[in-house]
């Protein structure tokens, strides 16, 4: 069992089986060093339990949980991509974070944190990253939360 394996378990974290691709696309890119993860929406055994808007019928703090849902299937994704080795990881690189929102709702970086949080929490100092966290009108299948992301690794 290698370093990341041993926090996840100390942590309590399962990872979830990664999420199959829903169209035409795949679900990493490898170049060079990099692994590019595709937008991951919040599935939780297969489903999306919470559809909706923050600023509307999502709460902040409950986005934040979506956020780390979403987060969650980024490094199931990306343990594929290293094939089973998350202690490659050297760093995560860059993390987009989505949030469905309303117009009059402007704390997307909190929301983000769920997932910021979490790459620290599991890869320590190589999981401090650049973000972006932007409000959008609409996500797929009314979700409302999406992360993308850069690792690179060796």
């Amino acid at each position: 069992m290698n370093i990341i394996e041993e926090k996840l378990n100390n942590l309590n974290i399962v990872l979830p089986s990664a999420p199959i691709p829903a169209a035409n696309y795949i679900p990493y890119v490898i170049t060079n060093n990099l692994v590019f993860i595709a937008g991951q929406v919040p599935f939780e055994n297969g489903e999306i339990k919470q559809t909706g808007k923050v600023g509307d019928n999502i709460d902040i703090d409950t986005a934040k949980k979506i956020a780390r849902i979403c987060g969650l299937n980024v490094i199931s994704v990306l343990k594929d991509a290293l094939n089973g080795d998350l202690s490659r990881v050297t760093k995560c690189v860059k993390l987009g974070i989505f949030v469905s929102s309303t117009n009059d709702f402007h704390n997307q970086p909190e929301v983000a944190n769920g997932a910021s949080d979490l790459m620290v929490e599991i890869f320590g100092d190589k999981g401090k990253h650049a973000r972006f966290a932007v409000g959008t009108n609409s996500l797929p299948r009314n979700v409302p939360v999406e992360v993308d992301a850069i690792f690179e690794f060796k």
